[in-house]
């Protein structure tokens, strides 16, 4: 299986740009990686967006980007406050919005939406992504939903059972407002860790997997 990284980084490190239309999306679909880039790359700045959230949501997000990504310099956090639910009315803001991310970023890694999600909200952030970085490294993570649409990943990233362990534990933590939804749940997120990981060949059994659509190596 070929290991790719994301190459030599820049002057000081490499530049994240996270996306997630919900309070819990980034740390569901892909935290363990981002613990991983964290630690064991040259990161030098991320810029940390969602979408969407009224109060109780907006102080879940915060909380939980502080707790994954630290305290380190160069974390930028930044709350939008789209209405849930309703993202393709409400388009031409959002646009908005990621022409001022276009202006403010340059990543060398881009973390987004699976393209092919039922959830409205995911799949419009999905789109803009890719019509906002059109040079960029684009990665696709995955959110198991009641919808059963979940697709064929294409890249994986080995997680050791500490970094799930952590993972899970921020959930649980940080995301009381979800917890009495049916799929908001310990052995549902480290059911699909694990058939990943599998899929994936890791060591430890674990991992996360991506949507990568377009690759130049």
């Amino acid at each position: 299986m070929l290991s790719l990284g994301l190459g030599r980084a820049r002057a000081g490190g490499h530049e994240l740009l996270c996306l997630g239309a919900h309070s819990d999306d980034l740390e569901i679909g892909c935290g363990g990686t981002l613990l991983r880039l964290l630690a064991e790359e040259r990161i030098a700045r991320v810029t940390w967006v969602v979408f969407s959230g009224n109060a109780e949501r907006a102080k879940e997000a915060r909380r939980a980007a502080r707790q994954l990504l630290g305290r380190r310099s160069g974390v930028r956090l930044v709350q939008h406050a789209f209405r849930d639910g309703f993202f393709p009315y409400q388009a031409v803001p959002i646009k908005e919005a990621f022409e001022q991310l276009k202006r403010e970023v340059r990543p060398d890694l881009v973390l987004t939406h699976y393209r092919e999600d039922r959830h409205q909200d995911h799949r419009l952030i999905s789109d803009l992504t890719y019509n906002t970085f059109r040079d960029h490294l684009i990665l696709e993570y995955e959110i198991f939903k009641i919808d059963g649409d979940l697709g064929r990943p294409n890249v994986y990233v080995p997680l050791s059972a500490a970094t799930v362990k952590r993972k899970l534990s921020l959930l649980e933590r940080c995301f009381g407002s979800q917890r009495d939804r049916r799929w908001f749940s310990e052995d549902v997120f480290r059911a699909l860790l694990r058939l990943r990981g599998v899929e994936g060949g890791a060591s430890e059994g674990f991992a996360e997997a991506f949507h990568g659509r377009k690759l130049v190596i």
